[in-house]
């Protein structure tokens, strides 16, 4: 009788020790099991050199959704960035996004300027006002090779 109530109290705290593993594993790595805590809206740019999956997206100076995916759409010839956005942040549909870079060769994230429009937009809506990353090669380059 002894052995079988220490047996069911070390499985008890077993099972305890697997589901906080568990918990602890969704919360570092950023999973969201339970609820959707964004919405998601997709912008297209001519150029997104350098920025992938996972950048920050900042209004503001402040972090407000990161991006989900980044493809090319084969017929517009475009790359779209597929991004989520908090909850309880509200877009125009007239807001801005650009692709700017921390620092001078840091990381690439997506800026988003506020627009001025009553329609806020939705869940699997489009930003259509854009603004390419800048490549700093191609500066370099016109700089270096100009004729003056």
């Amino acid at each position: 009788m002894k052995k079988s109530f220490i047996d069911t109290i070390v499985g008890i705290f077993v099972v305890i020790g697997i589901v906080c593993i568990g918990y602890l594993t969704i919360k570092l790595g950023k999973m969201e099991v339970i609820g959707h805590k964004h919405y998601n809206v997709s912008a297209r740019f001519q150029s997104i050199s350098g920025l992938t999956p996972g950048a920050h997206i900042e209004m503001a100076g402040v972090k407000i959704g990161a991006v989900d995916s980044v493809s090319f759409d084969v017929e517009r010839k475009v790359a779209v960035v597929n991004m989520k956005i908090h909850k309880g942040v509200t877009l125009s549909e007239d807001a801005i996004a650009s692709v700017k870079t921390s620092g001078l060769i840091g990381d690439k994230y997506i800026k988003l300027s506020p627009g001025s429009s009553d329609v806020i937009l939705k869940d699997g809506d489009t930003i259509y006002e854009t603004e390419s990353a800048i490549d700093i090669e191609d500066l370099v380059s016109k700089y270096i090779f100009s004729d003056e």
